[in-house]
C-alpha cells in the first residue's frame, strides 16, 4: 500500500504530523502484521501536497530535499514495523504522464528536470534509511519502475525499439542500476541533437555530476517492475500519425501496436502477453545484470462486474508461468509478486470504469460493498498451496462444492 504523503503531513513539510493520519497507519500496518502480512510501502504514488506542485512539483530541485523530509518521518514512525519500502512508484508516470500530475506538464524542460529531481530525491531518502534506520530495523529500499516490453515489429525496427526502452525506462534506470551511473549514452546523445536542432545552446537534459552520478548510483536494495502489456515498434509510414504515447517523442515517429497472440482487455492497452514480463526481465539482465527483482505490480483489467473473471485467473497463472522460467531457466532472482490490486479502484484516466480488483467494488453503493471475485479464492489458493495450477484448484473448488451439496442434501 502507499502512505499519502498530505494525509501524513497536511502542511507538506515535516513541521506537522497529522496525528489522525499517524494513527491510520499504525493501524492499518499493525492490522496486517497481526494478520501475517508483511508490509511493503510506497511513499509516493502520484498524491504529491499542493503546495509543491504549485512550486512546480518534481521539476523543482527543492522538492529532493522536501520528500527526503517526508521519507525520515515515515521511517521514525513505521520502520520498527515495515521492512520494505517503495521510494517512488513509477517515476516514468510521475515525470512524463499529465494524467499523474494534476494535468500540469511543460514537455519540453520539465520531464528532464523532473527525472534529475526524483532520482536524487530517492537517493537521498535511501542513503538516509541506510546510515540511520538499516542499522536497527534491517529494511529495504527500493523504486517500482514502469516496465512495459517494446519489442521490435521486424529488424529494421531494432534500433528504434531499443533507442525507445532506453528513453523511457533507461533514462530512470541506469542511473540507479548500472555499473557505470548516470544518463544511458545513447539518450545523452538523442537529447543533446534534439536540443540543437531546437537551438538551445545546452541539451534539455540537465547533466548529472561525478558526485550526483556516484551518489544515485546502487542506491537500490531490490528492482522493482511494475509489468502489465507489451506492444510492438515500428516507424510510422509516410503520412500515417503518430499517435499519442508515453514516451513517443516527434523524433520516434512511432507506431505501436499489440502483439498479434495477446489477449484483449479493457481498456485495450493493458492486452495480455506475459511472454513480455520475461523478454523484460532478460533486457533488465542484459543492461544492469542479475538483479534482485520484485515484482510490484502486475494485474488484468476489465468493464464489467463479473465475478466469475475466468479471464483474470489465466492472466495471473500465465504470468506467474514466465515467472518460474525467468527462475529456473534464465538465472533471475525473483523475490516476491504482488497483484494489482486488491479492490476495484480509481485508475486515472479511467476513473472507475477500469476494473482490476480480485474483489469487486460497487461504486454506486454507499458503502462501496466488496464483493471477492472468483480470482480471489484463487490468489488465496496459490498463497496457501504454492502452487499455480488452476486446474488443480478448479478440481479442488468443485470437490468442495460437491461436499457442500452432499452435507446440505443429508441435513
Amino acid at each position: 500500500f502507499s502512505i499519502s504523503w498530505p494525509r501524513l503531513l497536511p502542511k507538506g513539510f515535516r513541521t506537522r504530523i497529522s496525528s489522525d493520519g499517524r494513527q491510520y497507519y499504525d493501524n492499518l500496518i499493525n492490522g496486517l502484521l497481526d494478520r501475517g502480512i508483511e508490509p511493503m510501502v510506497t511513499l509516493y504514488h502520484s498524491d504529491m501536497p499542493k503546495i509543491f506542485q504549485d512550486l512546480g512539483g518534481w521539476a523543482n530541485p527543492e522538492m529532493a530535499e522536501w520528500f527526503a523530509d517526508y521519507a525520515d518521518v515515515a521511517f521514525s514512525l513505521y520502520g520498527d514495523r515495515v521492512k520494505l519500502w517503495i521510494t517512488i512508484n513509477e517515476p516514468l508516470h510521475a515525470c512524463d504522464s499529465s494524467s499523474r500530475v494534476l494535468g500540469v506538464v511543460e514537455p519540453f524542460l520539465a520531464p528532464y528536470l523532473c527525472t534529475k529531481t526524483l532520482l536524487m530525491a530517492h537517493a537521498k531518502a535511501y542513503h538516509n534509511y541506510k546510515k540511520n534506520y538499516k542499522p536497527m530495523y534491517q529494511g529495504k529500499v527500493g523504486i517500482a519502475h514502469t516496465a512495459f516490453y517494446f519489442g521490435a515489429k521486424t529488424q529494421d525496427d531494432s534500433e528504434l525499439t531499443e533507442l525507445f526502452r532506453q528513453y523511457n525506462f533507461g533514462r530512470f534506470m541506469h542511473p540507479l542500476h548500472s555499473k557505470s551511473g548516470g544518463w544511458p549514452a545513447i539518450v545523452v546523445e538523442l537529447l543533446k541533437n534534439i536540443s540543437s536542432k531546437e537551438g538551445f545552446p545546452r541539451s534539455r537534459l540537465p547533466p548529472l555530476t561525478k558526485h550526483e552520478v556516484e551518489f544515485i548510483r546502487g542506491t537500490n536494495d531490490f528492482f522493482g517492475l511494475n509489468y502489465y502489456t507489451s506492444r510492438t515498434v515500428r516507424r510510422a509510414k509516410a503520412g500515417e500519425k503518430r499517435p499519442e504515447y508515453l514516451g513517443n517523442l516527434p523524433e520516434f515517429n512511432a507506431i505501436f501496436e499489440s502483439y498479434p497472440n495477446s489477449t484483449a482487455t479493457y481498456p485495450e492497452e493493458y492486452s495480455s502477453y506475459p511472454e513480455g514480463l520475461r523478454a523484460f526481465i532478460a533486457w533488465v539482465t542484459k543492461n544492469y545484470g542479475v538483479q534482485d527483482i520484485l515484482i510490484t505490480e502486475n494485474g488484468y483489467t476489465s468493464y464489467k462486474d463479473d465475478l466469475n473473471d475466468f479471464n483474470r485467473i489465466t492472466y495471473i497463472e500465465k504470468h506467474l508461468e514466465k515467472i518460474l522460467l525467468c527462475i529456473y531457466e534464465d538465472g533471475a532472482r525473483i523475490h516476491g509478486y504482488t497483484y494489482w490490486s486488491l479492490m476495484d479502484n480509481f485508475e486515472w484516466k479511467h476513473g472507475y470504469t477500469a476494473k482490476f480488483g480480485l474483489y469487486d467494488v460497487d461504486f454506486s453503493d454507499e458503502g462501496r460493498k466488496r464483493t471477492p471475485r472468483l480470482s480471489a479464492q484463487y490468489y488465496s489458493y496459490v498463497i496457501k498451496s504454492r502452487s499455480i495450477d488452476s486446474n488443480k484448484w478448479k478440481s479442488q473448488m468443485e470437490d468442495t462444492n460437491d461436499n457442500k451439496k452432499h452435507i446440505a442434501d443429508v441435513a
